[in-house]
């Protein structure tokens, strides 16, 4: 079998990951936080390039790395136009839209470029594989009760796809025969209903359970209601939303492992909202089932929570009916994008091409 070697980077809102894969095999990895304070002293987010590109440079030399053995670069594809789901080859008109900086400012928008700019000098192709912003939903989920307001496709697409794949794999089955429904359970929480290899509708963190820190969906009446009667400004309300929801809001903290220790010490409004999280999560799961009508072949738990055995287990009181259940949790990140440049390379899969039409 033909030896690739592949740099993958993940570029978050707080940390700069990497990772070098051997075909399958992790070679290593590593995560640097950023703080605050060094971050706030760029003006946008795409004034980080150049600090997050050192940054990547010094871990491969901290591993005495040699760049010129790497087959491709995979980046993670961050807030772009709706676009399929898939691997993209870094392309100029990409680069174009990015730096143009009208995109949702987020780190993620940097992969593309990070990618780009190691990949470049070697004569390499540049990937992202599964963005943010990847739209297969089906045109009739788009619709809302406002004429104004479409719904869009937002939720862990890179993860979920992946963990969607290997699930498959222990079936003895392909993702594209199979009929799937993956909660994300991060600080951020998105449920995804995948048929036939497509995710054709979603749950995205802003209109489900609530989470670690965000506040999910939330009965609009008494929202405007709320924005009114204490005249929130945007940026205030939006961080009530992402950021200081959810459990945060409720407890003061979004780490579970803190919260389920309250529990044991008896606390008694820390069992009722940590219970109420996953009330939250398996009504979520009942609702984007009934997309699939019936015919699931698997519910899959992932993200960072889905390491809690007393979270999932309260989950799967509710759920155990609807479908089998498994637990693949983490976050998985970079090994999803390591896989989806290796389908790339070894001709499984044909890069797309990125237009700005």
């Amino acid at each position: 079998m033909k030896r690739y070697l592949i740099l993958t980077i993940n570029p978050g809102s707080t940390s700069t990951k990497i990772a070098v894969f051997e075909n399958e095999t992790e070679l290593f990895t590593q995560s640097v936080e950023h703080d605050s304070a060094s971050l706030e002293a760029f003006p946008t987010v795409n004034d980080q390039f150049e600090f997050r590109k050192n940054m990547v440079l010094e871990i491969l030399g901290r591993h005495q790395f040699d760049r010129s053995k790497l087959a491709a670069v995979v980046g993670r594809g961050g807030l772009l136009p709706p676009i399929h789901a898939g691997g993209y080859l870094v392309n100029q008109a990409m680069k174009d839209l990015i730096l143009a900086g009208q995109l949702s400012p987020h780190a993620a928008n940097l992969g593309a470029l990070l990618a780009d700019a190691i990949a470049s000098p070697l004569g390499i192709p540049a990937f992202i594989y599964d963005a943010v912003s990847s739209d297969e939903m089906a045109d009739i989920a788009r619709v809302t009760g406002f004429p104004e307001i479409h719904r869009k496709s937002l939720c862990h697409v890179l993860n979920s796809k992946a963990m969607g794949r290997k699930y498959a794999k222990e079936m003895g089955k392909t993702y594209a025969e199979m009929n799937l429904v993956v909660a994300h359970l991060g600080g951020g929480i998105s449920i995804s209903a995948h048929k036939k290899g497509r995710i054709i509708d979603v749950i995205a963190d802003d209109a489900g359970p609530f989470s670690p820190e965000r506040s999910g969906g939330v009965p609009l009446l008494a929202l405007v209601e709320l924005i009114y009667s204490r005249n929130y400004q945007k940026n205030e309300l939006l961080k009530k939303i992402r950021g200081r929801g959810g459990l945060k809001g409720h407890l003061g903290t979004g780490d579970i492992r803190e919260i389920e220790t309250w529990i044991l010490a008896g606390d008694a409004k820390a069992k009722q909202i940590y219970e109420a999280q996953a009330y939250q999560i398996a009504k979520g799961i009942g609702e984007i089932a009934v997309v699939l009508k019936g015919d699931i072949d698997g519910i899959i738990l992932t993200g960072g929570m889905a390491y809690s055995e007393k979270l999932t287990s309260m989950i799967k009181e509710y759920i155990a009916f609807l479908a089998p259940i498994k637990n693949l949790p983490g976050e998985n990140e970079m090994e999803a994008l390591a896989l989806g440049g290796l389908r790339l390379l070894r001709g499984e899969e044909e890069p797309q091409l990125f237009t700005n039409d």
